[in-house]
């Protein structure tokens, strides 16, 4: 085995008594917190205790049986989130159930903020949705990435890269938040991993921007890398220790795929530029993960109102009846394609072929 290094040199990020609360006060600003001041002082002093004491995750239980280390403690939360990934997987499994279309709307723009008004992305997931909805055994459960700008306190937060130091230390489900000390707390992706996997397929529709996902879908993106041989005991690795997380990657990891066998349709339009490069990195990342395409029709790539003003780009959409109905096979071709893979009828080309490398 090679030699473990764990590379250190970045400087400190620890904050001094002063800074830390200035930047927790931004949070009160508002005048109207003036008047619970002698509160908010308090409230300062237990956040910087957790901060400076760094008290991540306070509230933990013994792992328990079914884990390496049983007696090792795990974040309530994560437990929470598992038990919740156990039973969407259940019901995955389960013949009885019905076929479920995880419909994703990709914008980060809302009617109810700054924007103030509808994103074609959801108009047209609805278009997918009322499609879907409407075949005999499935049903849909329509994700609006654009509740992250809209809604209070939905927060995705940023994937911390925990994989490029070792696999192992990339837990699935995610196990780098809640993190109290740093106030990176309240994180929808506890909710949204179960939804993935009970899922029997997923169909993104997103626009474009600047060549790319919108944030939002990014986001969400990156912090479904632990579904990609994510290591689901944490006690192995002793919880974050990038040694031993090293050793035992180069032991031999099977990088396990916790979606794999799911079926996926995306949709991706604009109204300039950057179509097909989307289009191919969302296909490319889905199929990465072991989710299957729902053939052709399950790469849309659309532009709408070309090069025309964005003040009339939804009047644009209601005119383009080719795209509707682009957006329409898409969703049934993924229709197809689940009720194939769950009635055992698809086989897919390369089923019993080994792949030579695993990562």
């Amino acid at each position: 085995m090679a030699r473990i290094r764990v590379r250190k040199g970045q400087a400190s990020v620890t904050l001094s008594r002063e800074e830390f609360e200035q930047r927790l006060r931004r949070h009160f600003d508002a005048p109207s917190f003036r008047a619970v001041e002698s509160e908010l002082r308090k409230v300062i002093e237990v956040a910087w205790t957790n901060y400076i004491e760094y008290h991540k995750n306070p509230r933990t239980r013994p792992a328990g049986k079914g884990f390496h280390d049983p007696a090792f403690a795990l974040p309530l939360e994560w437990l929470q989130t598992r038990r919740a990934i156990q039973q969407a997987q259940r019901r995955h499994d389960d013949r009885k159930s019905p076929s479920r279309i995880l419909v994703v709307s990709g914008s980060s723009r809302g009617d109810q903020t700054c924007p103030g008004e509808v994103p074609k992305s959801w108009r047209l997931a609805n278009l997918a949705r009322k499609v879907i909805a409407a075949r005999k055994g499935f049903e849909v459960d329509f994700l609006d990435l654009s509740l992250l700008t809209a809604e209070y306190g939905r927060a995705i937060h940023p994937c911390k890269a925990c994989v490029s130091t070792a696999m192992p230390l990339c837990n699935w489900p995610c196990s780098c938040y809640p993190n109290q000390a740093m106030q990176q707390t309240g994180d929808w992706m506890n909710e949204l991993y179960p939804r993935w996997v009970a899922a029997h397929g997923v169909m993104i529709v997103t626009p474009v921007n600047w060549y790319q996902a919108p944030s939002g879908l990014k986001l969400m993106i990156d912090r479904l890398v632990c579904a990609d041989g994510g290591n689901p005991d944490p006690t192995l690795t002793g919880g974050k220790d990038p040694k031993r997380a090293k050793e035992l990657e180069l032991k031999g990891w099977h990088y396990p795929k916790h979606l794999a066998g799911r079926g996926f349709s995306v949709v991706v339009h604009a109204d300039a530029a950057g179509v097909d490069g989307l289009r191919h990195n969302l296909c490319d990342w889905l199929a990465d993960m072991g989710l299957i395409q729902a053939g052709p029709a399950g790469g849309t790539g659309a532009y709408i109102g070309y090069m025309q003003p964005y003040a009339t780009s939804h009047d644009d959409l209601d005119k383009d009846k080719a795209v509707q109905a682009e957006v329409k096979n898409a969703a049934l071709a993924l229709v197809h394609l689940v009720e194939s893979l769950r009635d055992g009828s698809y086989q897919a080309p390369d089923a019993d072929l080994k792949a030579p490398r695993l990562k």
